[in-house]
C-alpha cells in the first residue's frame, strides 16, 4: 500500500497558491483572455485574423438584398385561388448556366411567401399530377412583396367501374392513366394502380385509361378528355367471368394440393400461372385451355366462360 507523505499532501496547496498569485498579478485584460491552465500550457486563445477574401465574403453576404415573393395558383386564369393540396418547389440556376439547377426550398402551403435573394429562379407548382413550371425574376430592392400567379390549366378525373351492371368493389378494380400518343405514336405511363371513385388532378388534355378487373385479362381501355376547371367523370364497364380450378382424382373429389396451373388462350399464349389446390381467377369471357401439373404428370382441358358466369372447372386425373 502506498501512503502519501505530508510533503506530498502540501504540494497541491503550493501550486494552487502559485496559480492564484499569478492570476492576481496578471493584468486584467490578460486574465480575461487566458485561463491559468492556458498560461501554464503556453497556449493562447487569440482569434485568428481574417483573410481579405474571408472579410470580403462576409461583407458581400451582408450586402446581398432579399425580397419576399408570394405565390398563388389557380386551375384556370379566371378561377378561384387553390386553397389546398399545392406543392411548391423553387430552383436556382447559376448565372449564365441554365443547364444546372438546384432545389433550394419546398413548401406545401396554398399561398406561400418565399424570402429570396435577387436573381432568376425556376418555380414548379403542382396539384396532384397537374403542374406548371416557369421562371421568375426577383428584385432585391426592398420594394413591397411581389405576387406571382400560376395558372395550372388543370381539371379532375374520376372513374367508376361497373361489372355486370353493378358497381365493382374498389379493391377488385384498378386502372392506369397514360398520356395521349406522342409524335412517335407512343404513350407515357403517368399513374398506375389507381382505385375507382378517386379524383385525380391532371392538366387539361386527352388521356388513355386502362382498367383491369381482377388479376388476368378482364381489361377495358378508353380515351377521356380532361377540361380545365372541370371534373370529368368516366364509367368503364367490365365483362368478366369468375372461375375456380381444381384437379381431382374423380369427379367431385377433393382438390389435390400444390398443383401448378396455366391458363392459355386458344393460340397458346399464357394468360395466368398460379400454384395451389383451388385458385380462383377473373377472366374475360371466351375460350381457354387449362393446364394442370401434379407429381410429374400433366393434364389439360378446354373451357368456355360466359360474361357474368361463376364456374368451377374440374380436371380429372385419368
Amino acid at each position: 500500500m502506498i501512503v502519501a507523505s505530508q510533503s506530498d499532501r502540501r504540494r497541491p496547496k503550493r501550486i494552487g497558491a502559485l496559480l492564484l498569485a499569478l492570476a492576481v498579478l496578471a493584468p486584467a485584460g490578460l486574465a480575461r483572455a487566458q485561463s491559468p491552465a492556458d498560461w501554464l500550457m503556453g497556449t493562447e486563445r487569440t482569434p485568428a485574423p481574417q483573410s481579405k477574401e474571408t472579410q470580403k465574403e462576409a461583407n458581400d453576404e451582408q450586402a446581398v438584398e432579399t425580397a419576399e415573393v408570394r405565390m398563388v395558383a389557380r386551375l384556370t386564369a379566371d378561377g378561384e385561388e387553390i386553397e389546398d393540396g399545392l406543392v411548391w418547389r423553387v430552383y436556382w440556376h447559376p448565372p449564365g448556366d441554365t443547364s444546372r439547377s438546384t432545389l433550394i426550398t419546398t413548401k406545401r402551403d396554398a399561398r406561400p411567401v418565399f424570402k429570396l435573394r435577387a436573381g432568376d429562379y425556376v418555380v414548379n407548382a403542382s396539384l396532384g399530377r397537374a403542374h406548371i413550371t416557369r421562371r421568375i425574376a426577383v428584385k432585391g430592392d426592398g420594394a413591397e412583396p411581389a405576387t406571382e400567379e400560376f395558372v395550372l390549366n388543370a381539371g379532375g378525373l374520376r372513374v367508376k367501374a361497373l361489372v355486370a351492371g353493378t358497381e365493382a368493389a374498389s379493391n377488385a378494380v384498378s386502372y392506369a392513366i397514360y398520356s395521349d400518343r406522342d409524335q412517335t405514336d407512343n404513350r407515357k405511363l403517368l399513374l398506375s394502380a389507381v382505385r375507382p371513385n378517386l379524383t385525380v388532378r391532371l392538366n387539361a388534355g386527352i388521356y388513355h385509361i386502362v382498367s383491369t378487373y381482377g388479376d388476368c385479362n378482364a381489361v377495358v381501355e378508353s380515351d377521356v378528355t380532361v377540361e380545365a376547371g372541370k371534373l370529368t367523370e368516366a364509367t368503364v364497364t367490365h365483362s368478366a367471368a369468375k372461375a375456380t380450378f381444381k384437379l381431382v382424382q374423380r369427379p367431385g373429389g377433393e382438390a389435390l394440393p400444390d398443383t401448378q396451373w396455366t391458363i392459355q388462350s386458344p393460340q397458346g399464349d399464357e394468360i395466368k400461372a398460379s400454384v395451389g389446390a383451388l385458385p380462383t381467377h377473373i377472366l374475360a369471357p371466351g375460350s381457354y385451355t387449362v393446364v394442370a401439373k401434379s407429381q410429374g404428370r400433366q393434364f389439360q382441358r378446354d373451357v368456355t366462360l360466359a360474361n357474368g358466369e361463376t364456374a368451377q372447372v374440374e380436371l380429372v386425373i385419368n
